[in-house]
């Protein structure tokens, strides 16, 4: 029997996907459940799995784009496992020394064969070298020497391929560019997962009036409490007390005080929202992804803590789903884990913010008259002026700051331990 199987939705709205990689090859067995490809939506990578056991024939070629409910691949039921392992594979043409080499010359034809004996290969190169080719003359090499060049970077027509002074005469460096270095290049389809995102970033800048706002963060405070309580912390919920939840929850008290930072435009209508779901701008092995902790306001330190690791370890293994990535009403993201000092995020659209954290330093500020040393972050807050004011964007980012500065009373209500479950 064939069982034809077609591309399965990912999710509402998608009607298109591209096959990012084949993982068999056409006439492989494969077994039932076993990940045949992964395809590429604009939102999520996701595994193919077989829906049988049996002989598969590829219906698709990588790169290609291919509509929800096509065909893409065959499986022969009927077929057999094979006992012996995989079937061999066909030899694939070698090449040594970058000439064409044949490890069968009976299968060729004779005048190809006339060709291989006489030192060509089938397109009438030379593939006959000998301990002169490439050699320059003593003159030659002097001449090359004056111009900076090597003798592999000419194409000598003295006795068996050595270089003569006339060649080394003749021959002309590359102008404005280093000799003897590689100079490839590579060109590689985007994903359309990359192309979407590509897409969402330009429409951003274009479609939004987008500003971004500065401040500085003090640490210190947050410095002493992962300090005193970290290890307590993590024995007891099983995950680390990291920065994120305290930005979360910071970010989640500016929006109760500022909800325009937490609303979108519709047209002619702006949408505001009585719940935080916070996204979290996450590197993936297929590039940025943005999963979303769902009513934020909710949770405690802990729910943050464990939800930012679950998602993030989804992310990593490619396990992410596209409702796992759908909606958010704001966004956070962490360029300071890659060193960046400070930046102006792009706005992950329809969204109307997006806070912006960055390395946390040692600098000198002044507390009191007196110059210290403290850990210093520096915070950014991009948004849509069309719907946020700057005194509302203003105002969010300091109220951000106050939170994170005086963590204690703001965000655990003087009660450390309670506000930590410990």
């Amino acid at each position: 029997m064939i069982l034809e199987m077609k591309v399965p939705s990912p999710g509402e709205s998608i009607t298109e996907v591209e096959i990012a990689e084949w993982l068999v090859q056409d006439g492989d067995y494969v077994e039932k459940d076993q990940a045949i490809a992964e395809v590429d939506s604009d939102k999520a990578t996701l595994e193919l799995p077989a829906e049988a056991s049996g002989t598969i024939t590829l219906k698709a070629e990588e790169g290609d784009a291919v509509e929800v409910g096509q065909v893409v691949c065959l499986i022969d039921t009927s077929a057999e496992a094979p006992s012996g392992g995989d079937a061999p594979k066909k030899e694939k043409e070698e090449k040594k020394d970058g000439f064409n080499f044949v490890p069968n010359p009976k299968e060729l034809s004779p005048e190809a064969k006339q060709l291989v004996d006489a030192g060509l290969n089938v397109t009438g190169e030379n593939t006959k070298k000998t301990y002169a080719t490439g050699t320059a003359s003593p003159a030659a090499k002097k001449v090359l020497a004056e111009k900076g060049m090597s003798a592999n970077e000419v194409q000598g027509t003295g006795k068996d391929g050595r270089v003569t002074k006339d060649d080394a005469v003749k021959a002309q460096p590359s102008m404005g560019t280093p000799t003897g270095g590689s100079r490839g290049t590579e060109r590689k389809k985007l994903s359309m997962l990359r192309r979407k995102v590509a897409e969402r970033l330009v429409s951003a800048k274009n479609e939004t009036a987008m500003l971004t706002t500065f401040n500085e963060v003090d640490m210190s405070p947050i410095f002493a409490l992962r300090k005193e309580y970290k290890e307590i912390f993590k024995a007891k919920h099983g995950v680390s007390l990291g920065f994120m939840s305290f930005f979360t929850l910071a970010v989640v008290r500016a929006l109760k005080l500022y909800p325009a930072v937490n609303s979108m435009i519709d047209g002619k209508e702006m949408i505001s929202y009585d719940f935080c779901d916070i996204s979290i701008a996450v590197s993936g092995p297929k590039g940025l992804m943005v999963p979303v902790i769902r009513n934020a306001e909710n949770l405690s330190f802990r729910g943050v803590e464990a939800e930012v690791k679950r998602l993030a370890l989804r992310a990593r293994d490619g396990q992410i789903t596209v409702d796992e990535m759908t909606g958010g009403t704001f966004t956070i993201s962490n360029g300071g884990v890659f060193g960046s000092m400070l930046s102006t995020p792009i706005i992950n659209p329809p969204q109307s913010g997006i806070l912006g954290m960055h390395n946390i330093v040692e600098r000198p500020v002044a507390v009191d008259g007196q110059v210290v040393i403290r850990p210093i972050m520096y915070v950014a807050l991009s948004y849509d002026h069309r719907i946020i004011d700057g005194k509302e964007s203003v105002g969010f980012l300091v109220a951000v700051k106050e939170a994170l500065e005086n963590p204690e009373e703001l965000l655990m209500d003087n009660n450390v331990k309670k506000a930590l479950e410990l």
